[in-house]
């Protein structure tokens, strides 16, 4: 496989991951009326039970393919989400479209775990963060065409649509990934699938500064992500009503940050990892600074071109902070990559969904909550990386750990 199909392929399946999420938007006011959700913000729950399943079953993905290579775990979890996906069309309460979608994060834990494995496999240290910034940048596409992709579905029938659309495109790539995916997985490196191995493999993880600081980081930056996922619709619809504008301005975000991911795969080999994403944070926190201020002192609500114009400088900027701060975390632990994989990635996913969580359900009808925390994320992730760091920042090299 070459590289262009190789990045290609890394993208779409970690995309739709990112299809299960940004897809639902457009259709969660539909989503709470058929269903009989008369909390608003109790429609979030639809997003938070994907990343519950996604988040919990990474533990065991990777030291599964550490142990058994990473084809047959990844088909596993693809064949779980496409099922999931098209029985979440036939459900007859909210309580089962929650459960479908538990399931379906379940499946999807697979993609995220053992791709970046996969990616740890191929390539390491500035390389892998060249590599995972274009596959960054691939991967956000999806975000940028899956709000207007769920409103022009919903055009030829209702919000059942969206999961049957889920579910064809993800086998579409499973039959991809089957015929085209080698095994990348070295047999010198198998760990048994064993209790006290993976507790080994764990323990490597957790005692590793660098990158369980990252990973920590990550966790609380993405969090506020997640913050702004759960609660874009309501924000955007109800505060701003953008009516069947919303999928624009969604995507506007996401492209900024695509062009992020673009900029930093093009710099990260001449100037390295440490120096664009430490910048990127300090950048991230001065906006969202900045920002928070405006909100508070400022003209209640905050003028959307000003609004979207701050949101997106600092998504700018966390694009620059998400490829690099994951490469950070696992360039020390190539050697137990896929139990790595699976540790900084439920920290990652778990943490950042719970933050998310709460920021979503603070939304109060203003904007304030979400920037509060965009604000709060970035002093605790300057925390983790000043840690990590021992209090140099910018430094070129990996430390000695």
């Amino acid at each position: 496989m070459g590289k262009v199909e190789f990045i290609g392929m890394m993208a779409m399946l970690m995309a739709i991951n990112a299809l299960a999420i940004d897809i639902m938007l457009p259709g969660l006011q539909q989503i709470g009326a058929s269903l009989g959700v008369t909390n608003e913000n109790h429609r979030q729950y639809v997003i938070s039970a994907y990343l519950l399943g996604f988040s919990v079953s990474q533990l065991f993905y990777g030291p599964l393919s550490d142990r058994f290579g990473r084809r047959k775990p990844l088909l596993f979890g693809l064949v779980v989400y496409v099922i999931a996906a098209a029985s979440a069309a036939f459900v007859p309460s909210f309580a089962s479209l929650l459960f479908f979608r538990l399931i379906q994060g379940i499946g999807s834990a697979a993609t995220r775990v053992i791709t970046i494995s996969i990616v740890r496999d191929v390539y390491g240290g500035r390389q892998m963060a060249e590599v995972m910034s274009l596959i960054m940048m691939v991967f956000m596409i999806v975000p940028v065409i899956a709000p207007g992709t769920g409103q022009a579905v919903m055009l030829f029938g209702d919000w059942h649509l969206i999961f049957m659309f889920m579910a064809v495109v993800a086998a579409g790539v499973t039959i991809w990934m089957y015929f085209r995916l080698p095994e990348t997985f070295d047999p010198a490196d198998r760990r048994p699938f064993t209790l006290a191995s993976v507790a080994q493999g764990f323990k490597i993880v957790l005692t590793n500064r660098v990158a369980l600081c990252y990973t920590l980081a990550s966790a609380f930056l993405f969090g506020s992500l997640f913050g702004f996922i759960n609660s874009a619709q309501q924000i955007y619809i109800g505060i701003y009503d953008l009516g069947i504008w919303f999928p624009v301005a969604f995507s506007a975000i996401a492209i900024m940050m695509a062009f992020s991911s673009f900029v930093n795969s093009r710099f990260v080999g001449r100037f390295g990892m440490r120096r664009l994403s430490h910048g990127a944070l300090m950048g991230f926190l001065t906006i969202n600074t900045v920002w928070l201020l405006l909100t508070i002192f400022g003209p209640h609500p905050t003028p959307f071109p000003l609004y979207l114009l701050l949101f997106a400088m600092a998504m700018f900027q966390f694009g620059w902070i998400g490829s690099n701060f994951n490469a950070l975390a696992m360039e020390p632990l190539g050697h137990v990559a896929g139990t790595a994989s699976s540790v900084l990635g439920f920290m990652g996913t778990a943490g950042g969904g719970a933050i998310g969580a709460i920021i979503g359900q603070s939304y109060d009808g203003t904007t304030l909550p979400l920037v509060m925390g965009f604000f709060v994320v970035s002093v605790i992730g300057l925390m983790f990386v000043l840690i990590a760091e021992k209090g140099k920042l910018f430094h070129p090299h990996n430390p000695r750990v």
